[in-house]
């Protein structure tokens, strides 16, 4: 009998499949390792870093957040959902320079596809985590 093995997923489709596994309501407690993983493999991996953030505000992690977001920001600072995670981490964590976040991000809404992107997740976010006082303040300055 011959065994065949699969070779290991790209980080891209683990990427994917993580992604996939979140939109299905998979918990953040066990998504958090596995975008930990992908980040271990992929250190330049701005999606990834930034997905890690979201998941650790979810669960009401913020200075793991905050220290992912900045990770992400430094890798790809046009993200503008990296810069949300970081503001609301941020703001979490009392740290200074949210205000400069929030003016970038304030220029970034500018872009309707960018705008629609952050306003999706802010909705999902909400629905996640009703009481998000430090999302809606986020939300409130850039978006209205």
């Amino acid at each position: 009998m011959t065994e065949t093995t699969q070779p290991p997923k790209t980080v891209e489709a683990l990427f994917d499949e993580g992604v996939e596994r979140y939109q299905k309501g998979e918990s953040v407690q066990t998504l958090i390792p596995f975008f930990k993983q992908i980040c271990d493999r992929a250190k330049r991996n701005s999606p990834a870093w930034t997905c890690l953030a979201w998941l650790q505000l979810l669960a009401d992690k913020p200075y793991a957040a905050f220290k992912s977001a900045q990770k992400a920001v430094k890798l790809n600072p046009e993200d503008a959902q990296a810069r949300v995670n970081l503001a609301i981490a941020m703001l979490e964590t009392h740290q200074k320079g949210v205000r400069d976040q929030v003016e970038l991000l304030q220029q970034m809404m500018m872009v309707p596809e960018l705008k629609q992107e952050v306003e999706d997740n802010f909705q999902d976010g909400l629905k996640r985590k009703p009481d998000w006082n430090s999302l809606k303040k986020v939300r409130s300055w850039i978006l209205e």
